[in-house]
């Protein structure tokens, strides 16, 4: 994992695609900006750990067949 220090207002480039900027930093949240194509799928991870969660055993391996 690469961890970089920002100020706000800088930003990370990944790829050509895709810039990450600080939008603001609170005393225990930090505001991102995400900039990237709108085909790209962009989802915070505990969002996707509560679908996994969610899913039935049987749609897991529907899935995963595909």
């Amino acid at each position: 994992m690469l961890v970089l220090s920002r100020k706000p207002g800088e930003k990370i480039l990944i790829g050509e695609d895709v810039s990450v900027t600080v939008v603001r930093i609170g005393p225990n949240t930090v505001r991102i900006g995400i900039d990237a194509p709108r085909d790209m799928n962009i989802v915070r991870d505990e969002l996707c750990q509560t679908i996994e969660v969610e899913l039935p055993v049987e749609s897991k391996d529907q899935a995963s067949a595909q």
